[in-house]
């Protein structure tokens, strides 16, 4: 049977199922901990090295041990069996000289027997120096022979296995337990005018079990003593490494959030003092070539801006000009009619340009201002789509609208209308004639606008490209608007003045969609999108059909861009933290989310 058969059937059980639901919350509390704790060990340094020296000790401290109680041990019952030894032979010299003449199956020999161990045990208690191996008892036992046994002293605490030993002829020593003390039992025989007897020495080691137990808890006090001592200095050794790492980071961080002038602090002329130097060097030349960046980029955001706006001023006689021979075009020759004709198209396009340069210039300068009000973002997608309805009749393609009223947002409808418009035109000219879906969807904390094509598509790759200034996809067999190629990378810089997000999708074929994610307010937080970025829940391609999936990443406002009604209320330390914090959802493979095309600012 399965594991999971098993669990089963023990769910049904009457009582298990309670059990498992009231341990629910402490497995949960073991999991929040070792989260936690597994966390601290891959976020910390300090910590992996004092635990791993912890280890590492106490595995050294506990084979110590074990082997010095093991030596002493084994050096102190060696000390007890040497002196039972010499201590048991000098007993037996004396009992074989006080029991020379006597016979033990004689009637009497037991008060003999009982008065020579008197008599040794008076011996050895009056002559201390003799006796080597301490505290002990003795016992003398003839066995049994042709006669009775006889015996004297505790016989009965020796085992049968060295009793017969013994009676052999042979010396025997045997450790026993006699009344829960561990003993040492030395037998040897005794020559009488009889029979030999079995004469037993009888030494309790309770003081070498102390002595050993003393050893053991010294052993175990001076190893916890030791592993904290070692603890405490791995701790403050690795302090020592760690500090100026953790430093080198926190200094890092801020050069990289734009602290320029961040440097380390350089003491002394090891190795830390070396990296040090080294980084600041670095940062110094990181800076430099910043600085240096920043300049050229100022110079040609000045060039562009100032270019646009000289531009402006002949642009305008040309204008005039043109719009003279243009009202009198029906006066002119052919050629010259279609001349007019084309020099104010090209106009047209030369004006829109030129708007575009400003526009992108003042995004790049951070001088971008968003007049956001409450608006029905329903009502604004419809007057851009009105105004590319034109071109949609020109290029015989129907424009489907899924527009439910009644989602507000707080946008600058300017700027909202630009991009839905931008999207709507890309769309036709890409359309293939085929119908362009523009459909809106909002959730608590976001509205969307998808526009879905069926035309070209986008290749493998191209959606990263798509929002790149003057990028062009392949040319649309159907395409009618001329373009500047500043649109959609303007409308990506205006979603992201708004806080929100602007993604494309495409496949060779199977047309693209671009889908414009705003939050209710501006500056708050989206997690995900009302709609599906990928193909809609009509197509055959299943794989791709998810919705609400986000973006690989949010994309931000540009550094110094700000709304006019934002200007005055400062970022919640909360609301950073969210910003941070949040972890994208993986996309779909044919999916891409364009967060930055150009320079990151």
């Amino acid at each position: 049977m399965s594991r999971l058969g098993i669990r089963r059937r023990l769910g049904r059980l009457p009582g298990v199922g309670r059990l498992v639901r009231g341990l629910a919350p402490l497995r949960a509390q073991a999991h929040e901990l070792g989260a936690l704790v597994a966390a601290s060990w891959r976020r910390s340094l300090q910590l992996r090295v004092v635990v791993s020296t912890l280890a590492l000790s106490s595995a050294v401290v506990l084979v110590l041990g074990l082997v010095l109680q093991s030596e002493i041990a084994e050096r102190l019952l060696q000390s007890k069996v040497k002196g039972a030894l010499i201590q048991a032979e000098t007993g037996r010299v004396v009992l074989e000289g006080e029991l020379s003449g006597v016979d033990p199956d004689r009637e009497g020999a037991q008060e003999i027997l009982n008065a020579a161990l008197q008599r040794l045990t008076n011996t050895e208690d009056a002559s201390p120096g003799t006796s080597t191996a301490g505290e002990f008892r003795a016992a003398l036992t003839s066995g049994i022979g042709n006669g009775p046994e006889v015996s004297s002293g505790p016989v009965d605490e020796v085992t049968p296995e060295q009793r017969a030993t013994v009676a052999e002829g042979g010396v025997s020593r045997q450790y026993t337990t006699v009344d829960g003390v561990p003993t040492l039992v030395i037998g040897q025989p005794v020559s009488t005018a009889g029979r030999d007897l079995q004469f037993y020495l009888l030494f309790p080691l309770e003081g070498e079990r102390l002595t050993l137990n003393l050893v053991q808890s010294t052993l175990i006090v001076g190893g916890l003593v030791l592993l904290v001592l070692l603890a405490a200095i791995a701790s403050l050794v690795t302090r020592q490494v760690v500090r100026p790492i953790r430093e080198a980071a926190d200094v890092a961080e801020r050069f990289a959030g734009g602290h320029l002038d961040e440097r380390m602090a350089a003491r002394g002329e090891d190795e830390v003092a070396r990296l040090a130097e080294s980084y600041n060097e670095m940062a110094g030349s990181l800076a430099a070539q910043i600085a240096q960046l920043e300049e050229f980029g100022a110079l040609q955001r000045r060039f562009t801006s100032d270019v646009s706006h000289e531009l402006r001023t002949p642009l305008t006689t040309v204008r005039m000009a043109a719009d003279v021979l243009y009202a009198s075009r029906d006066e002119l020759l052919p050629a010259l009619r279609r001349s007019s004709e084309l020099l104010v198209t090209e106009l047209d396009r030369f004006e829109e340009l030129l708007a575009d340069l400003l526009e992108i210039s003042r995004l790049d300068a951070g001088v971008a201002e968003l007049g956001a009000e409450q608006i029905d973002l329903s009502a604004v997608v419809r007057r851009a789509v009105g105004a590319v309805r034109g071109l949609a009749a020109d290029a015989g393609t129907e424009l489907v609208l899924d527009l439910p009223s009644g989602e507000y947002v707080e946008a600058d409808p300017r700027r909202v209308e630009r991009i839905v418009r931008n999207l709507v035109a890309n769309a036709i000219d890409h359309g293939e004639g085929m119908p362009v879906e523009v459909t809106m969807a909002g959730d608590p904390a976001s509205v969307a606008v998808l526009v879905r094509d069926h035309g070209v598509g986008l290749r493998p790759g191209e959606a990263d490209l798509v929002f790149n200034r003057f990028w062009r996809a392949e040319e649309s067999r159907a395409r009618r608007s001329g373009g500047t190629g500043l649109g959609l990378s303007i409308s990506i810089e205006d979603a992201r003045l708004h806080g929100g997000w602007l993604q494309a999708w495409g496949e060779p074929g199977n047309g693209s969609a671009f889908r414009l994610t705003l939050p209710r307010l501006v500056g708050g937080h989206i997690s995900a999108s009302p709609l599906p970025l990928g193909p809609p829940s009509g197509d055959d391609d299943t794989e791709h059909r998810r919705d609400g999936r986000p973006g690989t990443s949010v994309p931000t406002p540009p550094r110094g861009v700000v709304s006019r009604r934002e200007e005055t209320r400062p970022a919640r330390e909360d609301e950073v933290r969210a910003l941070r914090a949040d972890e994208p959802a993986p996309v779909l493979p044919a999916e891409r989310a364009i967060t930055d095309p150009g320079v990151q600012r």
